[in-house]
């Protein structure tokens, strides 16, 4: 068995999570010993792939002209492309019918959560779909005291410093105007928000923010990979997601996966892996954010990090090879049957 891992327009996705996506993949197949290129000219047996532009649409023609099996890897929906770039609200309905027509092209589907297999199902796509992690590497984001002393350096923080974090593009979506006012209110802390969306594709009411909107006690440092942002995940008092729309959140996992105490919205995505009070903190309204941010940071409230590490480890690249490989031996097996029938 070789797979096709397809992934159109690579650099420019890359610091999204669709782009770790990818790497998660590369790293899951290498664990359980399936061989994959990336080259679309290779041979292989199934295309797996994750992107929707005109060469995506190209390739998965191709693949069933030439009779290979298709697994298409769900990572957006129209609910999540809503409330992002400049003119989102009113292009999600056409977004929705060309995913679906994608989507329907395929032998299966592949998405991250129980919540988006139920959204897909709801647009009456008639395959089967198979929920499963995005996954998370564990050992990249285990706590390091050297990637810890490169963020505080970085941040001319110290370990005295109360310091709230979020990771994501500067979407609406992922809740960055409550971020900004919840800051406000406490200024006693310091709040970092990593991550980058060009700024003439967003909103003008988000570009203020970004730009000079926003209080002292609020730093957007932009896209930072490497020791300092895994550094940040784990010397952090807290990662704070206030998200109002996810297929899965790969950096609600990685905050996991660093031993982090999390607080995200209570939103379906997250029903039923996360469990408030249990594994991670959960809240609706910015005053009910305001309240849990001071409890963690503070120590008032239990300290989850080991239970949400445990959330993490079920969805290692190890067992997310696992699960994948059992969906590529079903969708081999589909034809083999076929074969022996005819």
């Amino acid at each position: 068995m070789k797979v096709l891992l397809y992934f159109e327009s690579e650099k420019m996705l890359s610091k999204s999570g669709i782009g770790r996506a990818l790497e998660h993949q590369k790293k899951a197949l290498k664990s359980v010993g399936i061989d994959y290129t990336l080259d679309p000219d290779d041979t292989y047996d199934i295309l797996h792939i994750n992107t929707y532009g005109v060469n995506s649409r190209n390739m998965v023609n191709k693949a069933r002209k030439a009779g290979k099996k298709v697994i298409y890897h769900a990572h957006s929906t129209e609910e999540d492309f809503r409330n992002s770039f400049i003119g989102s609200n009113q292009l999600s309905p056409i977004v929705k019918k060309y995913l679906i027509s994608l989507y329907e092209k395929a032998d299966c589907l592949i998405t991250p959560t129980p919540y988006s297999k139920e959204l897909l199902e709801g647009y009456g796509i008639n395959l089967p779909i198979h929920a499963i992690s995005n996954g998370i590497n564990l050992k990249r984001f285990a706590p390091s005291p050297t990637k810890e002393a490169a963020f505080y350096d970085y941040f001319h923080l110290t370990p005295q410093d109360k310091v709230v974090i979020c990771v994501g593009l500067f979407f609406e979506r992922k809740g960055i105007i409550d971020f900004v006012d919840i800051a406000r209110r406490m200024p006693e802390y310091t709040f970092i928000w990593f991550g980058h969306a060009p700024l003439l594709s967003i909103p003008k009411n988000i570009r203020q923010i970004v730009k000079e909107d926003h209080p002292e006690n609020v730093i957007f440092p932009g896209y930072i990979k490497g020791k300092i942002i895994e550094g940040a995940y784990s010397a952090a008092d807290l990662f704070f997601f206030p998200s109002y729309e996810e297929t899965e959140g790969i950096v609600v996992l990685e905050a996991l996966a660093s031993r982090q105490n999390v607080l995200v919205r209570d939103i379906p995505v997250y029903t039923p892996w996360l469990k408030n009070n249990e594994n991670c903190y959960m809240a609706n309204s910015n005053e009910q954010f305001q309240e849990k941010i001071s409890g963690i940071v503070e120590g008032l409230l239990p300290d989850l990090k080991e239970a949400g590490f445990k959330v993490a480890k079920e969805r290692s690249i190890e067992q997310i090879g696992l699960q994948l490989k059992e969906v590529y031996e079903s969708v081999l097996d589909q034809t083999n049957q076929l074969e022996s029938e005819a």
